[in-house]
């Protein structure tokens, strides 16, 4: 690098450079993405960072459970060291008739999205609705790809996180295992991520994304009631750890956001090629 002089004191002075502001660039620059492509970068990055968190903190899930659990005297003759008690909601039949009832909930509504498919696709010309035919696609489509494909029929499968219910800590026979860890006991069916919760993060974006406006005041506070009470029966059944609900959840809504924006974006630049 050259070094001058100045002419008026004759110090050696280095040349003068300006530092390209790329915090303020990157900042200027997630303020021009479209809305939903922002929301899914930023809750995506969160869901890791949830992971991490879990995964660095396990002792957060254990003693949400154990707030769930309730310890009872064993039995005579029991092995010396075992823990013995149970999770007594799960013993709720209210709690598990309302759960039946919340199960079937995705399973309907995909059923009304296809009838309204079927009666937006029948019309042609100006009368087609685009737009909606768009936002009913994607969500078929989170709800395949999410709570159904990726979920149950592989983190569930893969994941060999046992559930608090079968873990030592709760009376069962499985060694714990932090969010994140895939090296524990259970074959199938496992702990991480939760199924039901994140169908309930599918019926959360259903509430917000779906329902026409003018019923949105009717029908998505008792559906977002339903997509944040659904988790908090995981956990108190003891079925699932506190991560396995909040990260299926927020995947959820990460994937209905990302496959929402994609079909949007589509459109959007099908127009302007147009």
């Amino acid at each position: 690098m050259p070094v001058h002089a100045t002419k008026e004191t004759g110090k050696a002075e280095l040349p003068s450079f300006r530092v390209k502001p790329r915090l303020t660039d990157a900042s200027r620059h997630l303020g021009d993405l479209p809305p939903l492509k922002l929301a899914f970068v930023a809750l995506f990055a969160l869901w890791w960072v949830l992971l991490l968190f879990f995964y660095l903190f396990p002792d957060i899930d254990i003693s949400v459970s154990w707030s769930f659990y309730t310890r009872l005297p064993c039995a005579p003759g029991a092995p010396d060291g075992i823990i013995c008690g149970s999770f007594l909601h799960a013993q709720d039949k209210a709690l598990g008739l309302l759960r039946e009832l919340i199960l079937f909930l995705p399973a309907v509504l995909a059923l009304v999205i296809i009838y309204q498919l079927i009666n937006v696709c029948s019309h042609h010309g100006a009368t087609f609705d685009g737009w909606q035919a768009r936002r009913l696609t994607a969500a078929l489509a989170a709800l395949l790809i999410g709570p159904g494909i990726l979920v149950n029929w592989i983190l569930k499968e893969i994941s060999h996180r046992p559930r608090p219910r079968n873990t030592d800590l709760f009376g069962g026979q499985h060694a714990f295992m932090p969010a994140g860890d895939f090296s524990g006991s259970c074959v199938s069916n496992c702990s991480f991520v939760s199924g039901e919760a994140a169908a309930a993060g599918w019926l959360f974006c259903y509430a917000v994304f779906i329902i026409p406006n003018r019923l949105k005041l009717l029908l998505s506070p008792p559906l977002i009631a339903v997509s944040v009470s659904a988790p908090v029966m995981r956990v108190a059944y003891g079925g699932h750890y506190v991560s396995d609900v909040i990260l299926a959840w927020l995947g959820a809504v990460v994937i209905f956001i990302g496959i929402l924006y994609l079909f949007e974006e589509k459109e959007t630049t099908g127009m302007k090629h147009h």
